[in-house]
C-alpha cells in the first residue's frame, strides 16, 4: 500500500506528458468548448480525477503512486499560472485571446469559421444579452473564458472626435 511498484521519476514524467498532452488538446479544442474556466484549471480537475486511479501511474496502483501524481499536477498547474502571468505570450498561447465576432453590426465572418461558431449560436448570444438584431451590436467579442461579450450601439449614435491644435509653444 505504502510502497510504489513503479519509480518516483517514471509516475514524474509520465503525469508530466499527460498534462502537457492534455493542455496542448485542450487549447487547440478552441474557446467554445472550455466554457467559463481557464484552460490550466480544467486540466487539473480532469487530471487529479484520473490521478487517483492509475492513468498516469502506469501499472503502480499505490496510493504514494496516487499522490505523488497528484502533487505533480499541483505542481505544474501552479508553474503554468505563474509563468503566465510573468510572460504575456505564455498567457496568450495557454489561454488564447479575445476574438471580435461582431463589428460595427456585421459579423467577422473568418472569425467566426476559425472559432466554430455558426450564426444561430451567435444569434442565441444576441439574444441572451437583449439585442434582436445583429446591426444593434457595436462589437461582440468571444473572451477568453468562451463566453461572448456584447457591446451595443450606443444610443448617442454620433461619436464625434474633435482635436483641438495647440500653438507651438516656444520657450
Amino acid at each position: 500500500m505504502f510502497s510504489m511498484t513503479v519509480p518516483a521519476w517514471d509516475i514524474v514524467l509520465r503525469t508530466t506528458v499527460v498534462y502537457l498532452i492534455i493542455l496542448i488538446g485542450l487549447r487547440l479544442a478552441g474557446k467554445r468548448e472550455i466554457g467559463q474556466m481557464a484552460i490550466f484549471d480544467l486540466v487539473v480537475l480532469l487530471l487529479l480525477a484520473n490521478a487517483v486511479q492509475n492513468a498516469m501511474v502506469g501499472p503502480d496502483t499505490s496510493l504514494l503512486g496516487g499522490l505523488l501524481a497528484a502533487l505533480v499536477l499541483l505542481a505544474l498547474n501552479g508553474l503554468v499560472a505563474q509563468l503566465r502571468l510573468r510572460w504575456p505570450r505564455l498567457q496568450r498561447i495557454v489561454e488564447g485571446s479575445p476574438t471580435v465576432l461582431v463589428l460595427h453590426g456585421d459579423p467577422v465572418m473568418p472569425h467566426l469559421r476559425r472559432e466554430g461558431i455558426d450564426q444561430e449560436t451567435l444569434e442565441a448570444a444576441l439574444r441572451e444579452h437583449g439585442i434582436a438584431n445583429i446591426r444593434d451590436v457595436e462589437m461582440a467579442v468571444l473572451e477568453i473564458d468562451g463566453s461572448i461579450s456584447i457591446v451595443p450601439v450606443s444610443t448617442n449614435t454620433h461619436h464625434t472626435v474633435k482635436r483641438i491644435a495647440k500653438p507651438f509653444q516656444h520657450k
